[in-house]
């Protein structure tokens, strides 16, 4: 199989007022990319940071790849501004959206990648017209919006579908995800997991990043 196990910690349970700092550390504790949750108090209740601030970090991590969650009701807004401010990975909910192809190709065109990103609620055979112009799929395993929710394992048979279905897809998790629920994961064919609390507040960053790229690996072969 193509796919390799990465794991990219969700900076939204980190201190946002050291974010630079924080972030570096994961990433010298072997994450393989940073997760940045944008949020705009209408597709998903919360507000958390929009372009300005991913663009300072970048200024301050020159290397790592960035994706962004964009828990947005407009993602064609921010496409620009986030590919200015350096984001490698431009995953938005199809939910809201009309044209799912349009917008997929307007973030391409910027020179980023395209991810799809589905809520608990939205059946994945949703995804199925559009897996062909996605880099990434990310299938929620929380209802989006608020980081510490408990980990949905109902939600595993959308990801084994789409392992089944595109062995060579890069699938991401992301919600309540942590080594006590790794293992379902990555049973089920995801490889690509997005940890926030569990790894941004673990004593030791790096043996939880290398215990859930393990566990990853070893479903993987």
């Amino acid at each position: 199989m193509s796919v390799q196990p990465k794991i990219g910690p969700s900076i939204l349970n980190a201190d946002l007022s050291n974010l630079a700092a924080e972030s570096q550390k994961l990433l010298d504790n072997g994450a393989d990319y940073l997760h940045l949750d944008v949020m705009d108090g209408t597709f998903v209740p919360n507000l958390t940071f929009g372009h300005p601030m991913v663009k300072s970090l970048r200024n301050k991590i020159k290397t790592a790849f960035f994706e962004t969650h964009m828990m947005v009701q407009n993602p064609e807004q921010w496409i620009e501004p986030m590919a200015d401010a350096g984001v490698n990975l431009y995953t938005f909910h199809v939910e809201p959206v009309q044209d799912v192809v349009r917008v997929s190709r307007q973030v391409r065109e910027s020179g980023m990648k395209v991810g799809l990103a589905i809520k608990p609620g939205t059946e994945v055979q949703d995804l199925e017209k559009y897996v062909s112009i996605a880099d990434v799929v990310l299938v929620m395993t929380v209802e989006p919006g608020f980081g510490g929710q408990s980990f949905m394992a109902d939600m595993m048979p959308k990801v084994k579908w789409l392992r089944d279905n595109y062995p060579s897809l890069d699938i991401e998790v992301d919600g309540g995800v942590g080594p006590k629920t790794i293992h379902c994961c990555a049973e089920a064919g995801a490889n690509m997991i997005v940890s926030g609390t569990a790894v941004v507040g673990a004593s030791d960053q790096a043996q939880v990043i290398k215990e859930m790229r393990d566990v990853v690996r070893s479903y993987l072969k």
